[in-house]
């Protein structure tokens, strides 16, 4: 297995680079045609092994997505190919959020499918957020209590950077926190500057999510965005949908940090016959 730069995150050693799963589990956020279309093409554990077998092959061993059997197989099966463990960060999501017994069974499932990191999801996460007070819900602390005594590394996926400020303020058991960020701002709920400053002051490392804008910018340019105004200790996901897409983005992920061009063929149509 190749390297790829790392950092540390509750005592695991994490690739900085970590596959995203929207791209493989039907989550677009174009349309449900599309969604439907990624549903279609990865209808099997398979053939969602044979595209995060590049990110592991390369050193990025670490995936992101909900909990569930159909992802445990696939990791399984990139750890028999490749020989290296994968690194799971959970995010399990719940419809009775008042029951306790309910989102402790989601937790149960992540433990029980071999997750490293277990954090509620936003939609989980985000109504949860006292901003008042600048402090965690008393059940969303009671959850992060939880997954840590179940043996699994605890932190918040989010859409709104309050997730960070408050956690730190309240001093919050979590060792990461999920976030979007992206050139184009998509899914980001203030401005990128505002967002930098944000990661620059919180005290853990930063997940960040949505590099290219769900496929709204183009990998050159969404990557070099986010690469140069992260923190050394931050990382990046990322969703592709092919081999293909995985190297390409890998590649041009370590150019950016090596601060050099990066070894990819450009895209080809006719009407760019006169720039060759």
């Amino acid at each position: 297995m190749e390297q790829f730069p790392r950092t540390m995150v509750g005592g695991v050693s994490m690739p900085r680079l970590i596959a995203g799963s929207n791209w493989f589990l039907g989550y677009s956020h174009t349309s449900q045609a599309k969604d439907r279309l990624i549903k279609e093409l990865f209808d099997t554990p398979a053939k969602m092994a044979k595209v995060l077998e590049v990110f592991a092959r390369h050193g990025c061993n670490a995936f992101m997505s909900m909990p569930n059997t159909f992802v445990r197989q696939a990791l399984d099966e990139v750890e028999q190919r490749v020989g290296v463990p994968m690194l799971w960060v959970t995010t399990p999501a719940y419809k009775e959020h008042d029951n306790p017994d309910t989102w402790k069974a989601s937790v149960d499932e992540a433990r029980e499918l071999r997750g490293t990191f277990c954090f509620p999801h936003q939609c989980v996460t985000d109504p949860r957020l006292d901003r008042v007070n600048r402090c965690l819900s008393p059940q969303l602390q009671e959850h992060l209590a939880y997954v840590r005594a179940a043996g699994m590394v605890p932190g918040l996926s989010s859409h709104t950077p309050e997730a960070i400020t408050c956690s730190d303020a309240c001093n919050a058991d979590v060792e990461t926190y999920i976030q979007p960020y992206n050139a184009a701002g998509f899914l980001c709920q203030v401005e990128t500057d505002w967002l930098q400053r944000i990661f620059e002051n919180a005290k853990k490392p930063v997940m960040t999510i949505k590099p290219l804008a769900a496929g709204r910018l183009l990998p050159p340019t969404g990557l070099a965005f986010v690469w140069n105004t992260i923190r050394d200790c931050d990382m990046v996901t990322i969703g592709t949908m092919s081999t293909y897409e995985a190297e390409e983005v890998i590649e041009i992920s370590r150019a950016c940090l090596e601060h050099r061009k990066a070894a990819v063929e450009l895209q080809y149509t006719r009407s760019k016959s006169g720039l060759r």
